[in-house]
């Protein structure tokens, strides 16, 4: 899954990527407002982080210009601001959810997860779809209740957006928008190497190759 973080103490955004990295995000920051608005409306993210207090244009305004463009991307505030009034002001605005500062690293994670889930439509709290268990905190997969099985950090950032989108078919290129950051080149044919790394973990038939068009998640043949 693909996350931007918007946020200008360079500090908290280098924090903040290092842990959303570690689980199994990935990760591109904009240090402005302007920064935030643009790579909003011209990347494809599956969900924003937001500060609002942001140099060049407030966060308020990024998640106005956003939701005026017809953007729906999830998006959580994150902000000192925390009067009532002013959570009220970033709902209006199209937040999904908010967060005042100080927080706590594992609220944060929790919240995007379940966010997530819940725009996605997963009422549980573990991802599990056609007797496939994925666990986000371990990074591990369980199949038909079997013993977990370790995923490194790429094949669960492929396996965790299959799971989000069973039964679409999702071309090589979008793929590699939602598990790459924008600072990575990854070779052209690096989604085929994990994705046949996930079929020997999982079974050959949970991901369907449909040729010409791409893959799909979650049909047994």
């Amino acid at each position: 899954m693909r996350l931007l973080l918007v946020e200008d103490d360079p500090d908290l955004a280098r924090s903040l990527k290092s842990e959303l990295k570690m689980a199994g995000f990935a990760v591109d920051v904009a240090c402005d407002g302007k920064s935030g608005e643009y790579l909003g409306l011209t990347e494809s993210y599956d969900i924003a982080i937001l500060d609002l207090g942001l140099p060049k244009l407030p966060g308020l305004e990024v998640l106005r210009q956003w939701r005026q463009a017809g953007n729906n991307l999830p998006v959580i505030v994150l902000t000192a601001r925390d009067a009532w009034h002013e959570k009220v002001d970033g709902f209006k605005a199209g937040a999904d959810d908010y967060l005042a500062k100080p927080f706590h690293i594992e609220e944060l994670l929790a919240r995007v997860q379940a966010l997530l889930k819940r725009l996605h439509g997963f009422a549980q709290p573990q991802l599990l779809h056609s007797g496939v268990a994925l666990d986000e905190e371990r990074k591990t997969v369980c199949i038909d209740a079997g013993q977990p099985v370790e995923l490194t950090a790429i094949e669960f950032r492929l396996l965790r957006y299959f799971m989000l989108h069973p039964g679409q078919i999702l071309t090589k290129s979008h793929l590699l928008e939602h598990v790459y950051q924008l600072d990575t080149d990854p070779d052209s044919n690096v989604i085929e190497v994990y994705i046949n790394r996930l079929r020997r973990k999982l079974g050959k038939d949970l991901i369907v190759t449909r040729r010409g068009h791409g893959y799909f998640f979650g049909e047994k043949t």
